[in-house]
């Protein structure tokens, strides 16, 4: 997976967990101050990119990241890329 792919895929959960449209999230958005995500959402949002890339994240690691990059930075951790 190239990281543009797993950008789409981050997104795509980050809309169908927060409610958003995927065109309104930009690749430098803060998960709370741009895109309105609580302590609830974030602990949700784990959840998905655990299930939707079959992985097993460090959840404290996980908590600490604030935008959309970090998070593709992130899991990309945990998976093979090109």
């Amino acid at each position: 997976m190239t990281k543009d792919e797993l950008l789409v895929k981050v997104k795509s959960v980050i809309a169908r967990v927060l409610k958003l449209r995927e065109n309104d999230i930009g690749e430098e958005a803060n998960f709370i101050f741009d895109l309105g995500a609580d302590s609830r959402q974030s602990l949700e949002l784990v959840a998905a990119f655990e299930e939707e890339f079959d992985i097993e994240m460090d959840e404290d690691g996980a908590l600490e990241i604030q935008t959309v990059s970090g998070a593709v930075d992130f899991i990309s951790q945990y998976l093979p890329m090109d």
